[in-house]
């Protein structure tokens, strides 16, 4: 009888931790606004090939970041103003600083005599 009663624990045990981390739960959690500190990069990269393999243009709506996969839409918001960009390049390369705009899409959020701006940010999907 302990026997049984073991082997059907076990049973059970084996059963649940397969299907744990299996498939995710469905979330019904909308996409979360984060800050952060972004800075911009501009003239004195255009044309030189960015880590994607195509050439800077500093008026395109293109942003630097260190890890979110190339092709990324990104949604940054200052104020009332927003903008859609696509992750194109690595970077930023100094501490505290989590995106590099294209001076064109830092333009359409700030003034570029800004440096340095705070805005929320969220994936596009």
């Amino acid at each position: 009888m302990k026997s049984l009663l073991f082997a059907s624990t076990m049973a059970l045990c084996a059963l649940f931790c397969a299907r744990v981390g299996s498939h995710p739960a469905p979330t019904t959690e909308k996409a979360v606004q984060r800050k952060c500190v972004a800075s911009w990069y501009g003239e004195k990269y255009r044309g030189r090939l960015m880590a994607n393999g195509e050439p800077f243009d500093p008026a395109a709506l293109t942003v630097a970041h260190k890890s979110l996969p190339f092709g990324t839409r990104v949604r940054f918001q200052l104020g009332p103003r927003s903008i859609i960009t696509t992750v194109t390049d690595r970077g930023p390369f100094v501490a505290g600083r989590e995106f590099d705009l294209s001076s064109g899409a830092f333009a359409r959020l700030a003034q570029l005599e800004a440096g340095l701006i705070r805005p929320r940010w969220r994936v596009v999907e």
